[in-house]
């Protein structure tokens, strides 16, 4: 099979095909493929199957945040979703599959009201999970009993999402899970998420399976706008869903989505990172922490800075409501969005994504964005120096929001200034609007930057490398690439423990090690006494060019690696 299919790929002239018909007679030929591949390609092998179309990829590179839905049988216990079954006893398997469907009964889901609170908060769209590794389906499906149908609720929750969301103008997204521990249950396989032996009758049936469920979603719901593919094999669900709906947009399974943390630099390829208002994806009733709304807001901030968005989660109760800790987190997010939505939608990444305490967005070439983060009083005036951004004789300065006018209760100035020094642009503001009662308001504010020209364009890439351990302690190392005019002339590293990948949002503040020289090729290095060999750490390198600072990649640093000499 493996050969008859690379000879049809081979004898083909692909040349006067168009875009639609490749796409086409690719979804054709794939299937056979698939067959051929089924014992030896799984996901991470196969993930450059993408058939995402131009005009898709670029709605949701406009848009700049979407709403997470986690939503499963397990809520009414107030733990992980799903992910308990994986090495639990028997009696706990037995009892989860029969006994929880019984009282399941979310008669206080409200798709309507959460999608009016996402799209007020500045969401584009939402993604529902419709089925997760537990294999409970959240629809009227045929496939499996261990269904919404069969709970005292006993509706299709799914249709009324989808009406709803669509409803309100926001863009219908499903989650689906292909892994599915209620079929490994009832072929008497071992739930687990890695390693799962399956003959070739029962991996037909699987694939079967999950391709009749793709089905039903596809094609019950009316047009399906974003499909974030969670588990393995992603290639039946992908082949299966690009037949029925060739506009659909796949994430998760054709694009970057790094979870519960965002990249360290900016990228221009589309991606999106999930992230909880937690700790956890489901409803988590006790031990859990919560970020706080302006964290939140900065989350969102940053990935639209480093060009990509944020794919926010929330966990409704047991009964289907929200809580009341990620609603109040959702209208804080509203009330910023409400003031600042322009420098959120449809915009893309700035020449850097940030300058100390200052990130942007571009509208286009010559219109920009400075969003400050930090503490900043009502009434108070300060200054900002940007070396990134340079002024012009059209240049106009405002702050989102506000007209700069008029603040009130006082006569002061509150106008926007600006003068152009040099290298740098040097920027005079005050914080005139009243948010809040007692005039205190956390959250970021947005300078307008009209007219303005990028100060440099110079294509700069910071990479940072494998650290390695040293007696004296650790070994980080990083380079730069495009420097030809050698305007960078130094690098230093940021370190911090690593807690985990869902503790790094919560985790200590970065340490900036000492700056070092750059050698002939680019390359740099420190030896930092300061980290222990024996511990881990999240670290990245950064450049200083032109008076700003360029970061590289996020790493871990793990103890054993290479020993340096």
């Amino acid at each position: 099979m493996n050969r008859l299919f690379y000879f049809l790929i081979s004898t083909l002239s692909f040349g006067n095909l168009k875009r639609g018909q490749f796409s086409a007679l690719f979804l054709l030929l794939m299937p056979l493929f698939a067959v051929a591949q089924n014992d030896t390609v799984r996901d991470d092998q196969a993930s450059d199957y993408n058939l995402n179309k131009p005009e898709r990829v670029e709605w949701f590179r406009n848009t700049g945040a979407g709403l997470f839905i986690h939503f499963g049988v397990d809520a009414q216990l107030g733990i992980v979703i799903s992910h308990s079954l994986v090495g639990a006893s028997d009696d706990y398997v037995e009892r989860y599959f029969s006994q929880l469907p019984r009282t399941f009964d979310p008669a206080l889901f409200s798709p309507r009201e959460i999608a009016t609170l996402a799209k007020l908060a500045g969401m584009k769209y939402l993604v529902f999970t419709t089925k997760h590794h537990s294999g409970f389906c959240m629809w009227d499906t045929k496939t499996s009993p261990f269904n919404i149908m069969n709970t005292p609720y006993h509706a299709d929750l799914l249709q009324a999402y989808t009406e709803a969301t669509r409803a309100a103008g926001l863009g219908v997204g499903f989650y689906f899970s292909p892994e599915d521990f209620w079929f490994l249950h009832q072929h008497h396989i071992p739930i687990s998420r890695t390693d799962v032996k399956m003959d070739d009758t029962i991996r037909q049936a699987y694939d079967d399976y999950t391709r009749r469920q793709c089905e039903e979603l596809m094609t019950r719901y009316g047009k399906v706008d974003v499909l974030f593919i969670d588990g393995t094999p992603k290639e039946v669900v992908k082949n299966t869903c690009w037949r029925l709906q060739p506009d659909l947009l796949i994430t998760r399974g054709a694009m970057k989505t790094p979870e519960q943390v965002l990249p360290g630099e900016r990228s221009m390829d589309p991606w999106l990172s999930c992230i909880t208002m937690g700790t956890a994806w489901q409803y988590q009733p006790t031990n859990e922490r919560y970020k706080s709304g302006d964290q939140l807001i900065r989350l969102a901030i940053e990935a639209r800075a480093k060009g990509g968005s944020l794919l926010l989660n929330v966990g409704p109760k047991a009964d289907g409501s929200l809580p009341f800790e990620q609603e109040d987190r959702l209208r804080e997010m509203a009330a910023w969005y409400f003031i600042n939505h322009e420098c959120m939608d449809s915009v893309r990444s700035w020449v850097v994504s940030r300058e100390n305490g200052v990130w942007f967005t571009a509208r286009d070439a010559h219109t920009c964005y400075a969003i400050v983060t930090g503490e900043w009083k009502e009434g108070e005036r300060k200054t900002f120096r940007l070396h990134s951004v340079k002024a012009g004789p059209e240049t106009r300065v405002s702050v989102l929001g506000q007209n700069s006018r008029i603040i009130e209760y006082k006569r002061d100035d509150v106008g926007c200034r600006f003068r152009q020094v040099g290298e740098r642009l040097e920027l005079s503001v005050v914080k005139a609007q009243r948010v809040y009662d007692d005039h205190r308001w956390p959250n970021p504010v947005v300078i307008k930057l009209e007219h303005i020209d990028a100060a440099f364009d110079e294509a700069v890439e910071v990479r940072t490398l494998d650290g390695k351990t040293t007696k004296e302690g650790v070994l980080f190392s990083g380079k730069v690439f495009g420097n030809k005019r050698s305007l960078a002339k130094r690098a230093r590293f940021y370190y911090r423990p690593y807690a985990g990948q869902v503790e790094t949002l919560y985790a200590a503040p970065w340490t900036a090690t000492a700056w070092v020289s750059l050698h002939a090729d680019g390359t740099f290095q420190l030896r930092e006494q300061h980290a222990r060999p024996d511990r881990q750490y999240e670290y990245r390198a950064v450049v200083e060019y032109r008076q700003v600072e360029i970061n590289g990649e996020d790493r871990i640093y793990k103890p054993g690696t290479a020993r340096h000499q």
